[in-house]
């Protein structure tokens, strides 16, 4: 007996009697479309959740500052194993990452923890008989962290500071070693991949400053589609090596085309970058050609837009009428000053996402490819080996920033943020490498909402309302990462967004779209509209300034409730005010209700008062997820 169903018979269309015995003989062609509706659709039906820039001891940055965790314990910790900290404590995460990416600075990769293990391993220099001796006097990080004073804690990490400046010194290495360190990069991460359940990357940091004066973060992490075969044949580009991205691009362009496999790297910290992550010129200064335009498009798929040191996606000076602009921007830190070329505006609107996205606008036009048409994601940046970014379980960027009384005072300035959401069929490295590459991804300050976003010219209000939303998404529209063409006579554009609250974290505030768009005088200007708001509010006339959803925040015992704001939000919405003409880009940003700082946990555990924060940080945020952008293009 046939238990196989079926809709149409294909190429064995019989008629009466005939019909059993066709299906038996060629049931594939017979079941055109299957019954399960699991195997039927062509979309990514999951979101993985992950790290891809976090360091261990291999860093000679976290080495310096006392972490001491393997390559090997940061993927089990991912993996939601209990391992123990450079402290002493043990941690875990609440709950397993889907995939973690090992990302440990290529420059002098592994230096340092060699030369504490045992400095015959490198060549004799110097330098190398200087840091082992200094290595060797280093305070253990636990009695660091036990120091009774805030005063004894900073003469204990002085030593630190001094290794840290330690790291980048000429330790003359040779191919051999960097070949060796490499391989147990890639082995390790081949150990842990585990196809369908836990996905690892093998990759590094670039750790590139730009030309001309002044500190400038250009840093890129570099993410490897491929297995130990290909990437076993390689090591890790640094910018000892050339501090030009168009080195780097080169660089992987020659592994594309020799070996046959397939890269990316992901710009992070634009926020520290002085002007110079998005700027419209090269690292030389000459203005952007269409080659290095179609070159940044094709191995920057994606940018960092959100980790600890910082958020990245817009800052109040280029976003004055965003009342929510303002959020961990690390301070004076990450407000760029003025440089010799740029104005202070000039320098955060060229360090910033949003105000880069509506630079690609203009750069589009005019070279005919946008170089900065990118997704975006979070991840920690953490130097722990620990990639946690949650706000009551923050482990430190580094190892002297573990847990202690003292840090609260001492490191507020640091963010608990962010993790990477990739959409995708399964949770492997081909399917994931390929979200990225579509920009179907997503960014989280931590929490792990959910969050989908489509654009079309048919979505009407029925569809918000679908019980399989992406199904409706995927048929009518694009998904985040995605493109709409010229648009048919007399449409504006369409929106579909779904956002669930982290199931274990706080209710959702508002889902706000943010469109930048440049118009036929060449001007870019942006806009925030609020299209679902929690607890029946309205937003203002000029589609935003809601009422605040409140605050249910106890800062004394660290503590919040879901009994404002909504478990989940939905909305199609429609451009009030689009132009056919323009092109735009388009993206949600989630806001959840007001929940504690991590300096507001770590004061509750330590029994410490709040007032010992300093003023300028927060004792309540606004965490949120901010989608890839979908682009308008006139054609």
């Amino acid at each position: 007996m046939i238990d196989t169903p079926y809709r149409s018979a294909g190429i064995c269309d019989v008629a009466g009697a005939a019909l059993l015995f066709a299906l038996w003989l060629c049931p594939a062609a017979a079941v055109a479309e299957s019954y399960s509706p699991n195997i039927d659709g062509a979309y990514p039906d999951n979101v993985y959740w992950g790290d891809t820039h976090l360091h261990s001891y291999l860093s000679g940055d976290a080495f310096a500052l006392g972490s001491r965790l393997t390559p090997d314990d940061a993927y089990r910790f991912a993996k939601g194993e209990t391992v123990q900290s450079t402290s002493g404590q043990p941690a875990r995460l609440r709950r397993p990452l889907d995939f973690l990416m090992v990302s440990d600075h290529a420059e002098n990769l592994g230096v340092l923890s060699r030369l504490a293990e045992n400095p015959a391993l490198l060549p004799e220099s110097e330098n190398a008989a200087s840091t082992a001796q200094l290595i060797a006097g280093l305070p253990p990080v636990r009695d660091l962290l036990n120091a009774p004073t805030a005063e004894e804690f900073q003469s204990m990490g002085r030593p630190l500071g001094q290794a840290k400046v330690a790291w980048l010194k000429d330790y003359a290495i040779g191919e051999d070693f960097r070949r060796d360190l490499w391989s147990e990069v890639v082995r390790v991460a081949e150990k842990h991949n585990d196809p369908g359940t836990f996905t690892t990357f093998a990759g590094y940091e670039w750790t590139a400053r730009g030309a001309g004066e002044g500190y400038s973060s250009i840093h890129r992490n570099v993410l490897y589609a491929d297995g130990p075969e290909l990437t076993g044949l390689t090591v890790p580009f640094s910018s000892v090596d050339s501090s030009d991205p168009e080195d780097l691009w080169a660089y992987f362009a020659d592994y594309e085309e020799r070996l046959g496999g397939n890269v990316i790297s992901i710009p992070h910290n634009s926020n520290l970058s002085r002007g110079r992550m998005f700027s419209p010129g090269d690292y030389g200064g000459a203005p952007l050609t269409p080659a290095y335009a179609r070159t940044r498009a094709r191995f920057e798929p994606v940018v960092e837009v959100t980790q600890f040191k910082g958020d990245s996606e817009t800052h109040p000076l280029v976003s004055p009428n965003d009342a929510f602009a303002d959020f961990e921007d690390w301070a004076a830190r990450s407000a760029p000053a003025a440089t010799e070329a740029l104005s202070k505006e000039a320098a955060i609107a060229q360090s910033y996402v949003r105000p880069a996205l509506g630079l690609g606008l203009d750069l589009g036009r005019e070279l005919g490819v946008n170089p900065f048409k990118f997704g975006m994601i979070g991840s920690t940046d953490s130097h722990t080996g620990l990639a946690t970014a949650d706000e009551d379980n923050f482990w430190g960027k580094m190892g002297n920033s573990e847990p202690s009384r003292h840090r609260s005072s001492l490191s507020s300035f640091y963010a608990t943020s962010g993790y990477a959401a990739v959409w995708a069929r399964e949770n492997t490295r081909q399917a994931l490498f390929a979200a990225f590459k579509r920009r179907e991804v997503y960014a989280t300050t931590g929490p792990r909402m959910t969050v989908r976003f489509f654009a079309g010219w048919d979505f009407d209000a029925g569809d918000a309302a679908s019980p399989r939303i992406a199904a409706v998404g995927y048929r009518k529209g694009v998904p985040m990462g995605g493109d709409l063409a010229r648009a048919p006579e007399g449409r504006a554009p369409t929106f579909l967004v779904r956002a669930v609250k982290d199931p274990d974290g706080a209710n959702l505030d508002r889902v706000q779209v943010v469109k930048g768009w440049r118009d036929g005088a060449g001007k870019t200007s942006e806009r925030v509209y609020d299209v679902a708001l929690s607890d029946g509010r309205a937003p203002g006339t000029d589609g935003q300034s809601a009422d605040p959803v409140g605050n249910t925040v106890d800062v004394e015992n660290a503590a919040y409730s879901n009994s404002i704001g909504a478990a989940e939000l939905r909305a199609v919405w429609r451009d009030p005010d689009f132009d056919s003409d323009a092109p735009a880009f388009y993206y949600v940003r989630v806001l959840q209700i007001p929940t504690p700082r991590w300096t507001v946990y770590d004061a509750r555990f330590y029994g410490l008062d709040v007032s010992g924060i300093p003023a300028q940080q927060p004792l309540v945020i606004q965490e949120r997820a901010y989608t890839s952008p979908i682009w308008y293009t006139p054609q």
